[in-house]
């Protein structure tokens, strides 16, 4: 199982489509306060659909109080400034992939402190960024697939 760890989310359909997405794939989902929106957001909810049922889902207070809850995890940080490709990196089933918030990503002192584990999708030049929930998707079924897809069917 992988986790995904959204870190301030600010958009309430990102985060429900995120949601989904880990619910599908049997992913844990760690959601880093604070939040953008409330988590009774109909939209939220909507995006999400009918899967909150069977979704694992962690607050954290700060991103540091997850990273002592898992001292032993491994941790890659996606970002446009991500100096190493994702399809370039071996996931374990275990690991942690973080996203940051959809206005300014991860914060800079992060990336600059985990170098190897900084990691980036592949874009054209002179443009911002993909879709959050976009962007989590694609890293993780690359992963997935690195694993064989575990038990998915």
């Amino acid at each position: 199982m992988f986790h995904i760890v959204m870190v301030e989310p600010e958009i309430p359909q990102n985060t429900g489509n995120v949601a989904r997405t880990c619910s599908v794939t049997g992913s844990w989902l760690h959601l880093v306060r604070p939040l953008g929106f409330s988590i009774d957001d109909k939209h939220l909810k909507r995006a999400g659909l009918d899967y909150w049922h069977t979704l694992n889902i962690t607050y954290h207070d700060s991103l540091q109080e997850l990273f002592d809850q898992y001292p032993e995890g491994r941790f890659f940080f996606a970002s446009t400034h991500g100096g190493n490709r994702y399809t370039d990196r071996q996931f374990r089933d275990g690991d942690f992939l973080v996203f940051g918030k959809e206005t300014a990503g991860l914060p800079k002192e992060l990336l600059l402190a985990h170098p190897d584990t900084t990691i980036r999708i592949p874009m054209g030049q002179n443009q911002r960024s993909l879709n959050l929930s976009n962007s989590v998707a694609i890293v993780l079924y690359e992963a997935l697939r690195q694993n064989n897809f575990f038990d998915l069917i």
